[in-house]
């Protein structure tokens, strides 16, 4: 079972590489974040003409999460996060889907630091890590899969020096990652890979991907109840360099049977 994650930058935008992706791999869960469109407008008729089943929560112009499936179509749990009733972005979604339950998020970016879209990003982190425990305590095998807006360690970033003051490399979300992860989760890519340079996003800026100047930053965290079932984790990488792409790559993981 192939699970992925991807940052589409405009669903409608980026329709025709969204299907084209989708036909060439074939995932059976996707997790889809930056819509940028209202709930109206999400592509559910082609989404579904691609063989996927979706719900979304979406948000005009900004923000929106998704979660595709073909097998089966996903029993939604749960939309944004408690703790803030005055939040209203488009970050968070959550469903069943062939026996797993599946968190799809985007975490702020909170950009500019310091300022009130850093403070935002902290407090959301905090509401996160919160119903994250709450998923772990329940037992059940969960995955909680989006844009974190996050590089964990300087193996996760480009020229880490250049981002000392950066809001996805602040030493305060760098431990509240570590702080989620410390939970009990289980950072796919880098349990796989623990010492490789694998980055899921490239700047449309100085020539990132070619240069293999990038950030990793969309991650899959897995529980303990699904962890051992882990199989393969990487990135569809080729996709970046598609006419007209999203600066993000799909991230996936496959799981045992």
């Amino acid at each position: 079972m192939r699970i992925a994650t991807y940052n589409v930058n405009g669903v409608n935008g980026r329709l025709p590489v969204l299907l084209r992706w989708l036909e060439e791999t074939q995932p059976h869960v996707v997790c889809l974040q930056e819509l940028k469109a209202p709930d109206e407008k999400f592509p559910e008729e082609a989404i579904k003409a691609a063989g996927y089943d979706a719900i979304w929560h979406g948000q005009k112009s900004w923000n929106g999460v998704a979660i595709l499936s073909r097998v089966g179509k996903p029993q939604e749990t749960q939309r944004g996060l408690a703790g803030d009733p005055e939040d209203t972005h488009s970050r968070y979604i959550e469903a069943a889907v062939g026996g797993i339950l599946i968190g799809g998020l985007y975490l702020p970016n909170g950009n500019p630091r310091p300022g009130p879209k850093f403070d935002y990003k902290l407090r959301w982190f905090e509401r996160f890590a919160e119903h994250a425990q709450g998923l772990l305590d329940t037992k059940l095998p969960v995955i909680l899969a989006g844009d974190y807006n996050v590089m964990p360690t300087e193996l996760d970033v480009y020229k880490p020096e250049r981002w000392t003051d950066d809001a996805l490399f602040a030493p305060e979300i760098r431990h509240a990652f570590a702080a989620l992860v410390s939970q009990g989760w289980t950072d796919a890519l880098r349990h796989l890979h623990p010492a490789e340079t694998i980055y899921t996003f490239f700047d449309y800026f100085r020539n990132a991907y070619v240069r293999n100047a990038g950030l990793r930053i969309d991650h899959l965290l897995l529980s303990p109840a699904i962890a051992p079932r882990l199989d393969s984790a990487g990135t569809d990488h080729h996709v970046r360099g598609w006419e007209k792409t999203s600066d993000h790559v799909p991230t996936w993981i496959e799981l045992k049977d």
